[in-house]
This record gives structure tokens, C-alpha cells and sequence, in this order.
């Protein structure tokens, strides 16, 4: 009976083109594979992207083929935004981060330190250690809790990940001291407003590895460009080519509008120079 099922399962498994050990898969396997890029790569992607607006490369993922791939759910907007000096705007490579509801206790025990328990849950379930692999140019795309009231993102943590060189964050969910976040100026795009402390709600299930943010599958390396339309993930294997289509678009709708302020009498703005 147990060949019977192995069997099965490899016949199963091959059918969808990718063959897999029936053992690695009790104990657990991911099938789609993590590619990692070097600094230096991941800055000359970036350069092809300056300026590129999220509708453009809209336009440019429709050139090569991918329609409405990589636009994530309109719900998911910027926290703040800076209309004089488009400070909300990011363009950059994701660095991806899932968490997940947790099944480990919500408080605890009667005769419990709060402060002790809730820092051992910090430490232990819902941490942050991939802060320590962001590099310049990282936007970190949080697959979290969309229902639960989590405040994952915070005033503190994502100045932290700012001063690392993230250029901004991207979830799913929520995040809290969203004022404070406003002050400060770190580009924030979420679902939501949330308030809870993560222990007790929710814990760290993966690092650089493909998540989903807003029905759009993100994977680590992809490009991400996020402002005020929304945000749009660009899968690494096409960047290159929808970026070239993309500039083509920006430079001729930027010809158009500047024949329009003229005749408007308009002056010029950094939108069109």
C-alpha cells in the first residue's frame, strides 16, 4: 500500500513538471526556487528604473506579455504622501518576509512577568533577524496577518530598517504609530491601520522566500515600484525588458505634457523635466 502511494505521489508531483523525494515532501519542501542577486546587480537593475512610474511599468508588463501581473490589490496604498516632492514614491528590490498567525499562547501564565514573556516572544516566535541581510536599495515586502489586528510595522522598527537602506515597506497588512510614520518620511505601503503587538498575534515563518501581497506572488529580487496608484512587483527574469518598454512610455507621455503646459501656460515641474 505505501509503494502504491509513493508512487502516486511521484506520478502527481511529475505530472505538474517538477519531481520531488515523497520523504522531502513529508518533511517539509518549497518548489519554487530563491535566486539571489549581488549588490552590484541589483543597483544596475535599479538605474533602469528611475522614475518610472507604477503606470508605466504597468504598460511595460503588458508589452512583454504579463497583463495584469504584478499589480497588486488597489487596497494596498501609501500611508502618507508627499504631494510637492513625491517623497512617498519607491523603486527597489524586494526583500521578502512572511508571518503568520501564531498558534503559541496569546498571554500568559497568572503568575508571569508580562514584560518577560512578551520579550521572549519577540525574541523567540516573532523577530525580525532578516533586518541583518538588508542592503541599499531593499524595499521589504511584508506577507502578514491581513485580518488580525497586528501592528507588525512601527515608528521604531521601520526606522531601523530604513537606516539599514531599506527605501521602504510593503504589506499586506497593517501597521501602527502610523502618524509617526508620516513624520518620519519612510515610504509605507499597507492594507490597513493596526494597533496589536505582535506577541500573542502573530510569528516568523520564512525569510526570502516567494510570498503573496495583494493576490501578486513577490519573489526575493523582484523589482518593486510603489506611488500613489498603488504598487506593482516586477518579476526579476523580465525586469530589464519592461523597463526599457516602460522608459519609452514615461519620455513620450512626458513630451506630451510638456507641449500642454506650455500652452497652458503651466510652468514646469519635476514631473515633466
Amino acid at each position: 500500500m505505501k509503494s502504491v502511494l509513493a508512487f502516486f505521489v511521484i506520478m502527481t508531483v511529475a505530472v505538474l513538471g517538477q519531481t520531488a523525494d515523497p520523504q522531502q515532501m513529508v518533511q517539509g519542501i518549497n518548489f519554487i526556487p530563491t535566486t539571489f542577486y549581488s549588490p552590484e546587480e541589483n543597483a544596475a537593475v535599479l538605474r533602469l528604473y528611475e522614475n518610472l512610474r507604477v503606470a508605466d511599468v504597468s504598460d511595460g508588463m503588458d508589452m512583454v506579455g504579463l497583463p495584469n501581473t504584478g499589480l497588486v490589490d488597489a487596497s494596498i496604498q501609501a500611508c502618507w504622501k508627499d504631494e510637492e516632492n513625491l517623497a512617498h514614491v519607491i523603486r527597489g528590490i524586494a526583500l521578502t518576509v512572511r508571518y503568520v498567525p501564531t498558534q503559541k499562547k496569546d498571554r500568559p501564565e497568572p503568575d508571569e512577568d508580562f514584560g518577560a514573556w512578551e520579550g521572549h516572544f519577540y525574541n523567540h516566535y516573532s523577530s525580525e533577524p532578516w533586518a541583518a541581510i538588508i542592503q541599499p536599495g531593499h524595499i521589504i515586502v511584508i506577507d502578514d496577518d491581513e485580518f488580525g489586528d497586528v501592528g507588525t510595522i512601527g515608528s521604531n522598527n521601520i526606522m531601523g530598517w530604513a537606516s539599514r537602506g531599506a527605501v521602504g515597506v510593503v504589506t499586506d497588512a497593517g501597521a501602527r504609530d502610523t502618524d509617526e510614520v508620516a513624520i518620519e518620511k519612510v515610504p509605507l505601503y499597507l492594507r490597513k491601520k493596526s494597533r496589536g503587538i505582535r506577541p500573542g498575534r502573530n510569528e516568523l515563518e520564512s525569510v526570502n522566500r516567494p510570498v503573496s501581497i495583494g493576490g501578486v506572488l513577490v519573489c526575493p529580487g523582484d523589482v518593486v515600484v510603489a506611488d500613489g496608484d498603488g504598487v506593482i512587483a516586477v518579476p526579476r527574469s523580465v525586469a530589464e525588458e519592461v523597463a526599457r518598454f516602460a522608459r519609452k512610455i514615461l519620455e513620450n507621455d512626458k513630451a506630451g505634457r510638456r507641449n500642454l503646459y506650455k500652452k497652458l501656460g503651466l510652468p514646469m515641474d519635476k514631473t515633466v523635466e
